[in-house]
């Protein structure tokens, strides 16, 4: 590539994608020299990341609706704690019955403790 850049024009296509590439070569090609890093790793994390907002996108429209700003934050809350019940592994209908059932007589202090990425560690505490 760096042979062939000068040797086409720099708006075209080739010349377009050469210049792309060329500082990005060192990522592009890390998996070659490092047989443990997957190819497709970051597309997997974008598709990771695509596949949780995804709801919030296709819900977009109807949050204009929640009825009020509060109300549209109290959903965006409950998308978090979904999702973060997904990413962690936790059953989301097992966490919200359970966190229902003791936030009332859990102190303060240890709410944290309610959180989907704590929950299955302090469940039974």
């Amino acid at each position: 590539m760096t042979e062939q850049l000068p040797l086409v024009i720099p708006k075209s296509p080739l010349g377009q994608a050469i210049a792309y590439t060329l500082p990005r070569w060192e990522g592009l090609s890390a998996n070659a020299l490092h047989g443990q890093i997957e190819i497709d790793r970051a597309a997997n994390r974008n598709n990771l990341a695509e596949n949780v907002i995804r709801p919030l996108a296709i819900g977009r429209k109807a949050f204009l609706f929640a009825g009020s700003h509060q109300a549209a934050e109290m959903t965006a809350a409950m998308y978090s704690f979904m999702a973060t019940c997904k990413k962690n592994g936790v059953d989301e209908q097992q966490w919200l019955t359970d966190v229902f059932e003791r936030i009332q007589s859990h102190k303060h202090k240890d709410l944290y403790q309610l959180l989907p990425n704590n929950w299955i560690k302090y469940r039974n505490g």
